[in-house]
């Protein structure tokens, strides 16, 4: 009943636009201002969050794999982090604030921020994921009052128009 309202109903479609706004604004902020400032450099915390993963309660460390994943990955290849990371937020922000594209900005959205969780970076983090889940869930609804109400049925109509009629030739 609730999806149901999420995906489906207008004022729903309203709450979904204030909390996509708030975190649109958000991300384009945090990317704009990286974009901008001319020199960011995510190697300081890249190699902070390998110095100092996130362990349990016994010391041990809880997402060794994340910690490989920085180290072995992330680090050597930090010119492509640096620049995926600002462009990222910004295209995500920008996503979100238009309202369109709204299910695969928040997708990846999410991404960073479990990206952000798993090396130990709190902050807003988990209000992020919680109001970010609510908006992936919503799916088309979200995006409804945005770009969405024209993009995603122009995407529909000239993706899947195509399947169908390879399926009435088959």
């Amino acid at each position: 009943m609730f999806n149901k309202f999420l995906r489906e109903n207008k004022i729903s479609a309203a709450i979904l636009t204030v909390i996509r706004l708030y975190l649109g604004y958000s991300w384009f902020t945090a990317g704009l201002g990286k974009l901008t400032s001319g020199g960011f450099d995510a190697s300081g915390f890249l190699k902070g969050a390998i110095a100092k993963p996130v362990s349990g309660p016994e010391g041990n460390v809880l997402y060794g794999w994340y910690v490989d994943f920085l180290s072995n990955f992330a680090l050597p290849n930090i010119d492509v982090f640096n620049t995926i990371v600002p462009w990222g937020e910004t295209l995500i922000g920008l996503g979100l604030l238009l309202g369109c594209l709204t299910t695969a900005a928040m997708f990846f959205g999410l991404v960073m921020n479990f990206s952000f969780f798993l090396a130990g970076t709190v902050s807003h983090n988990p209000t992020d994921i919680f109001l970010g889940f609510i908006i992936l869930t919503a799916g088309y609804n979200a995006g409804r009052i945005g770009l969405d109400r024209w993009v995603v049925p122009f995407i529909h109509k000239t993706v899947f128009k195509g399947n169908e009629s390879a399926k009435q030739h088959a």
